[in-house]
């Protein structure tokens, strides 16, 4: 048996038929909804993350496989394989980081963008050129939208920025609320490495950005300045 096969076999084995049923309706994969036909075996992440040290040493083109796998957890192990083996293995971090931007379709929903995409997008753009992550934060597709500004985590732990506050800029007036946390969620990690610089940017912003956006970026404030900000009054 390949190591492949050895890999969807015990992830069969911690199939949870409750939990997949709870996580289906969490990750909204009813119709219409943006995870729309999406499968869950009912796995956890401790687990998911176990499976994945597990069979880290599959090839490229098993991780590929899983990958493009209906089920949500087959995804997201791929990807977990994807952050381990980038992390362990500088030598083969451009060729993790090319494979990543050539799979961004498979990378469809939003816990599997916020584990991996600043773990290797993000680490992988620290000091070059982000030309891709202004392509991908115009891009029609939500998540590749989503990669685009958690990939900017690793620039704010360095104490940068403006990567995060460009990206944040272009999706201001994007529509959906996922995109709305995302933005909120990365201007408040700028507040707790430096509260003036995020107020600068809310200051100048904070009228016309979604309400979502604005209660997440302003989460960490006092309730007297949260409220000032919900009401207007900055």
């Amino acid at each position: 048996m390949s190591l492949l096969s050895e890999l969807k076999k015990e992830l069969r084995g911690l199939t949870n038929h409750t939990k997949a049923r709870l996580l289906a309706r969490y990750f909204k994969t009813g119709k219409g909804e943006y995870g729309e036909g999406d499968i869950f075996l009912g796995i956890t992440v401790p687990e998911s993350r176990k499976v994945a040290i597990k069979y880290r040493h599959i090839s490229l083109k098993d991780v590929e496989s899983l990958l493009r796998s209906k089920i949500h957890e087959e995804r997201l192990i791929a990807l977990l394989i994807l952050v381990h083996n980038y992390e362990k293995n500088p030598q083969k971090r451009r060729e993790i980081f090319n494979f990543y931007l050539k799979n961004t379709k498979y990378i469809n929903n939003w816990d599997l963008v916020d584990l991996s995409s600043h773990e290797i997008v993000g680490n992988y753009l620290l000091g070059k050129n982000i030309d891709v992550l202004y392509k991908l934060a115009k891009s029609q597709n939500i998540w590749e939208k989503r990669i685009a500004v958690i990939s900017t985590f690793p620039f704010i732990r360095n104490n940068k920025f403006n990567e995060s506050l460009e990206i944040s800029k272009i999706l201001l007036k994007d529509k959906h609320d996922l995109i709305h946390k995302a933005v909120g969620w990365m201007l408040r990690e700028i507040g707790k490495k430096n509260q003036k610089i995020e107020e600068d940017f809310l200051k100048k912003h904070y009228k016309s950005m979604p309400r979502t956006m604005l209660r997440y970026a302003i989460e960490r404030f006092s309730e007297s300045k949260r409220k000032a900000y919900l009401k207007g009054e900055i």
